[in-house]
């Protein structure tokens, strides 16, 4: 008779198949990296074998882990946190953690329904994007006493424990690039800064260098657009259409860096001839486009990893809750930035 017709396998039936002890299958998911690697392979082979999956639910009634870490994000829809995510995931991976996902649409209101949603789940952490969030979500972080880390933004007085970089250093990098080129005529196109706090931070550093140098953008010439490669396209293509024109644009990310590279295209500028062009994150692709991108590299891999190690810290209690960790900037020149060309056309 099948393991299918008596009914669902439990943790006896897999210590059975594996040879092992009920104890060593429990340790098996609980802490891998005290088993053999041989002793893992064999509960691998019996869980597939039989089908086995653990009742969580049962396990959080009792008084144990979920095993599960919330990770609440502004948006999936682009290349913005894709690497995060995916070096965030494979670190709780590592620690025998799975994540859980939701997205607010960067909406501060809908971050505290979704941090609910995830507390409703009894994950044994939480995860969020940047440093500003509401009052209700920090009360409620305090109140349930669910562990948290914040992640992409550092500051020494984070509420939170923080991995991350300063998003006004990245902006600041950025300006001195095209400074140090020689670019005085420069543009910046930025998304709304509300409910952003790597938006306003990197903006308020870009203007900040910039005003080292008395140099006051003007207004025409600071846009706003989404993170979205056809909004900053459309946004920026009016602009680049008429004189006089900046020879620079300092974009606050690199998604909308590629998109006013297919404006300049569209309109026949040439990048960096006419138009020196630098973006912020060094997404992935982000150097294979043409020209290839100028832009502060925001190390996301490394920031998911350390933020995984960071929240099962927590969670385990060995961490301390004033943690914060600075993972740095890097300024990467590439074709899309050069000196200014002496001379404009009309």
């Amino acid at each position: 008779m099948s393991h299918k017709q008596k009914g669902k396998p439990d943790i006896v039936d897999v210590a059975k198949a594996a040879g092992v002890s009920i104890s060593t299958v429990s340790r098996s998911f609980n802490h891998p990296d005290l088993l053999k690697p041989a002793t893992r392979k064999k509960i691998d082979r019996a869980v597939q074998r039989l089908g086995y999956i653990r009742n969580r639910a049962a396990q959080v009634m009792h008084g144990r882990r979920s095993g599960t870490i919330g990770l609440v994000v502004p948006t999936i829809d682009n290349a913005i946190f894709a690497e995060l995510i995916q070096s965030f995931s494979d670190g709780l991976d590592q620690h025998g953690f799975t994540m859980l996902i939701a997205s607010h649409g960067f909406d501060l209101e809908r971050e505290y329904k979704m941090l609910r949603k995830l507390m409703e789940h009894r994950v044994d952490g939480l995860a969020l994007i940047g440093l500003e969030h509401s009052e209700a979500t920090y009360q409620l972080v305090e109140q349930q006493g669910v562990p948290t880390v914040a992640i992409w933004n550092y500051a020494d007085d984070a509420r939170l424990p923080c991995v991350g970089v300063q998003n006004s250093e990245a902006g600041r990098l950025a300006a001195r690039h095209l400074l140090d080129l020689g670019h005085r005529d420069i543009g910046l196109i930025f998304p709304d800064p509300a409910g952003n706090d790597r938006a306003h931070d990197r903006l308020h550093g870009a203007v900040e260098e910039l005003r080292h140098e008395q140099i006051e953008v003007p207004a025409q010439w600071r846009l706003e657009a989404p993170y979205s490669i056809s909004e900053a396209k459309r946004a920026c293509t009016d602009l680049l259409a008429h004189m006089p024109r900046p020879t620079a644009i300092l974009c606050g990310n690199d998604i909308i860096a590629q998109g006013v590279i297919y404006a300049a295209r569209h309109i026949g500028v040439r990048v960096p001839e006419e138009l020196s062009i630098v973006g912020i994150g060094d997404f992935k692709g982000s150097g294979e486009i043409e020209p290839s991108l100028s832009t502060i590299r925001i190390p996301a891999k490394r920031i998911g990893a350390l933020a995984a190690d960071l929240i099962t810290e927590v969670v385990a209690g060995h961490s301390d809750k004033q943690t914060a960790t600075n993972c740095g900037l890097k300024v990467l020149a590439r074709a899309s930035t050069a000196a200014p060309s002496s001379t404009i056309p009309d």
